[in-house]
């Protein structure tokens, strides 16, 4: 059964709001002074990919953790490749890197890595026919470029 999402914006001066999440945080939002912003907070497209980044990040590592890897250091970045010239102006291709260091075996990082991609990750799974995603993974200093698990 699909449940009610909700979000409610107030405006707190010019094009910078602030909002209370379901589970009850604040985020706030804002826009370049170019554009009637006071370029106080984060835009509204880079929290798109701070999600993004943060659901396969966590979707990952907790695999990594179940598979008893010895991590020692991980960090996800999104980094945008390709975007629209027309309005709406959006990124249409992105990559997910995973950078991580330790005692990590290649093959379980890379599944690790794949089922947040096709399984756990509500966030990409929204992106899905909207925009292309690549996945590359830095394990030790060495980049892997992963191919798509849904491509034949």
């Amino acid at each position: 059964m699909a449940t009610l999402a909700h979000a409610h914006l107030d405006n707190i001066e010019g094009m910078h709001f602030i909002t209370d999440t379901e589970s009850g945080h604040k985020v706030e939002l804002d826009s370049a002074e170019a554009v009637g912003g006071t370029d106080r907070a984060a835009r509204p497209k880079e929290l798109i990919y701070v999600g993004l980044a943060g659901c396969t990040a966590m979707d990952a590592i907790s695999v990594l953790r179940k598979m008893r890897q010895d991590v020692k250091s991980y960090s996800v970045e999104v980094e945008g490749i390709e975007k629209t010239e027309e309005h709406p102006i959006y990124w249409t291709h992105i990559r997910v890197i995973f950078h991580v260091e330790g005692e990590v075996e290649p093959a379980k990082l890379e599944k690790a890595i794949n089922l947040s991609r096709t399984r756990y990750c509500g966030v990409s799974a929204s992106m899905k026919g909207a925009v292309k995603v690549d996945y590359r993974y830095v394990l030790n200093g060495e980049a892997v470029d992963l191919e798509d698990p849904t491509e034949e």
